[in-house]
Order: structure tokens, then sequence, then C-alpha cells
């Protein structure tokens, strides 16, 4: 994509700050796109559709986790080695065949249309790789990251609402709602994805506060891996969990709001999940202010266990009539998302930073999210064919939070243990560098 000379120049004359703002902007404005390719179908219910005895919605979840999670165990190569040339492009490229697959479930039979959301799925699967790849390894990475993680929790529930408009509203039919959603979005996707192609490549400065991020290759992958093997797989156990749930709540909120014997309105969609997303980015962002890396690190571990604290003890008190559902919904997402949205940015970008190793966060975050999303598939597997058909999915999503955020939080403290007996095993070869 051609630059802009007026606005290449603007931003090279502007400070870190604004530069990062402007970076942080564009990056929520393409990510949140994407879900328009992603989440508007779970507003639908298809009532009375059904394949092989089971709900055709569970069949179209499964196929879209399956090609998202195809998608992660191929980005552990693709996008740890990916280079800055065309990555514009490709966003592009990979979203229009997402679409497409989406016009492919409007227009084929029932039975055929699954396949189309595991094409669906595996393009969109890429697409935060691509987009963090512009913002991390910077002095302002964590504020940039928290405006996009943020973006997790205020598109879900944006694009639902819009889908759920359409149908409500326009009379689109349920086939034909994802589509039309993704046409809605694709000019702003055009142009955030414009605007997010001219930020700078990283200063000198930035990569002496934060290391290098150069693209890594097998050999590097390798290495990485078995300095931290302890630590990294403890974490990919919580995030297994943590997605679990995560997505267990995205794609089935309706039915879980169904359980509360509250109908979900698109209002009602942006109203709880909004507050979540202010919540969690002024949380994030302000962790560009600690300056050490190494307390940083550490803090991101105290922030996770906040977050299982928060969602285990708001669902314990809406068990105990204590706290009504819609107040419920909020902590208990509020909860997930802070111990989630860490994995996501901040965490991986300050534990390179604290040990001065040189890799991406690009090749951390697709290690531990495609077990994430093996994780998210299998949980849906066994709450349909593993005798639990006849639980509701609020009574599922209240147990799972329960007995998940439990072993989650004893697997954080053993990370934290680990990572403490790593960094005094090297004696003090981990010096910190300040982040801003």
């Amino acid at each position: 994509m051609m630059l802009v000379p007026w606005l290449q120049r603007a931003l090279a004359r502007s400070s870190p700050f604004r530069m990062s703002l402007f970076g942080a902007l564009a990056a929520f404005l393409v990510y949140s796109s994407m879900y328009a390719f992603r989440k508007p179908f779970a507003v639908a219910t298809f009532d009375g559709m059904s394949l092989l005895g089971v709900d055709y919605k569970v069949w179209l979840i499964l196929a879209q986790t399956l090609g998202y999670m195809a998608s992660k165990f191929y980005g552990i190569k693709a996008i740890s080695e990916l280079g800055e040339r065309g990555r514009a492009l490709r966003i592009l490229a990979l979203i229009s065949l997402s679409w497409l697959a989406l016009l492919g479930f409007a227009l084929l039979p029932p039975w055929l249309a699954i396949a189309c959301f595991v094409v669906n799925g595996f393009p969109l699967g890429l697409i935060w790789g691509i987009v963090f790849h512009y913002l991390e390894g910077r002095r302002f990475t964590e504020l940039m990251g928290s405006v996009l993680a943020a973006s997790f929790v205020f598109s879900s529930g944006f694009v639902k609402s819009v889908g759920q408009y359409t149908m409500t509203e326009w009379g689109v039919a349920e086939n034909w709602m994802p589509f039309v959603t993704g046409l809605l979005f694709f000019p702003l996707l055009a142009l955030s994805v414009f605007l997010l192609n001219h930020l700078p490549a990283p200063t000198p400065e930035d990569r002496e506060l934060r290391a290098p991020r150069p693209p890594m290759p097998l050999a590097a992958r390798r290495a990485f891996f078995n300095t931290f093997r302890p630590g990294l797989l403890i974490l990919v156990l919580v995030y297994m969990m943590l997605t679990a749930l995560r997505d267990l709540r995205d794609n089935f909120v309706v039915e879980i709001w169904q359980g509360l014997n509250i109908t979900a309105d698109p209002a009602l969609l942006t109203r709880t999940e909004a507050p979540i997303a202010v919540v969690l980015l002024a949380m994030m962002a302000l962790m560009v202010l600690v300056r050490d890396n190494r307390r940083a690190f550490f803090l991101n571990h105290a922030i996770i266990l906040g977050g299982f604290a928060l969602s285990a003890g708001s669902t314990l008190g809406m068990l105990a009539g204590v706290l009504a559902p819609v107040p419920w919904m909020i902590l208990v997402g509020t909860g997930v998302y802070m111990a989630y949205i860490p994995f996501n940015t901040l965490l991986f970008e300050r534990l390179i930073a604290t040990f001065r190793y040189a890799g991406n966060v690009g090749f951390l975050m697709y290690l531990v999210d495609s077990f994430g999303y093996l994780g998210s598939a299998s949980l849906l597997l066994v709450r349909q064919f593993g005798q639990l058909g006849h639980i509701s999915w609020l009574d599922f999503y209240v147990r799972a939070v329960l007995l998940f955020l439990s072993i989650a939080a004893v697997l954080m403290l053993l990370s934290l243990a680990y990572f403490r007996a790593k960094l005094n095993e090297q004696g003090g070869a981990a010096t910190p560098h300040p982040s801003t």
C-alpha cells in the first residue's frame, strides 16, 4: 500500500506517545472489524435445526473453532517468521477469504455450509499475529496492546448487536446475517488497515528498551522453548482453560442469558460488554507506567490471579443469591478477561524484555493460542458428547468457571515460582530495562 506523504511526515514528526495512540486506534479498528466476520453468527439460534442429533449451532461453532485452532498451529511458524513486507495486503486477503466463506454459508445447503465455517475460521486466526507484529517491541507496546485487547471485549458484543439488529430491523435471514454484517464493516476494515500500515517501525531506542524482535526460524523457536520449557507448559495449560471459558461465554451468550430468564437484545449485549472493555483498557494501559520489566512481568501474574478471584467470587455470590444476573455477567466477564488479556500482549512482551531474549511475541502467543483453542474445542465436545447434554449452558458455564479457575490459580502460582527461580538462577543477568 502506497504511503500518503502528509501522513507519513506527520507521524515522523509526532512524539512516541502520539504515534502510539495512532497505532493503538488503527489496531483497535482493524481487529474490531475482523470480529464482524467471526462472531455475529453467535446471536442466531437456528431453532429446530440439527444434524445427526446435534444442535446446528453447535456444529457451526465447532467447525469455526477447528479452523481457528488449525490456523493457530500453522501460525506458530508463519507468524513467528513474519517480516514487514506485505502485511497489510495479507490482512485484507485473509479476511476477504473468510468473508467469501460466509457467502458460501448463505448459499449452500446446511449440511455443506458447516464446512464453510472451517474455511471462515482459518484465515481469521492469523489476523492477531499480523496486527500485533506492527505493535510489539516498543516503548508504549502496553498502551497499544491494551487498546487492541479491549477490542476483544467491545467488538464481540458490538458486532453481535449489529448482527441482531440486521435480523430484527431489516429482516435479514439467519444464514445471510453473518455475510451482511461483514459487508457493513468491510469499508472500515480497509481504511483501518491502510492507517495501520503507516505506523513507523520501532526506533533504536525502542529496541534498546524492549530487546530486538527478529523473526524466529525453527532453531530459534526450539531454543526459546527449551530455555523456558516448564514455565511455558504451565502457561499453556492456564491459557487452555481461559480460552475455553472465554469462548463458551462468547459463543453461547444468548443461551446463558436465556438461562437467567433474560432476553439478550442488542442493547444488552453492548451494555454488558462495554464496561468490561473500559475497565480492562484502563488497567492494562497503566502498566506502561511500570518502568521495571521484571516487576511488570510479575505484576501481570498478580493481575491474572486477581481475575480468577473476581470471576470465582462473583459466581459464588450469584449462586448464593447475593448478586443479580446482570452484575454477575459483567463481573465474571471482567474477571475472565482480566486473566485472559495479559496473555495476549503484556505477559509475553515483558517476559522477553525481562530476560532480554531475542524473540517475538507472535511465537509465544501462537504457541499458547493453538492449545487454547484445542481446549475450547475439547470443552465443547465434552459438553455435547460426554453425557452432559442435559445440563443447561448457564449451569455448564458456572461449573466450568469454578473448576477451571481453581486449577488455573494453582498453576499461576507455580508459574510465578518458576520464573522467579529462573531469574535467581541467572544471578541477575536478566537486568530489567525501563519501559518509558
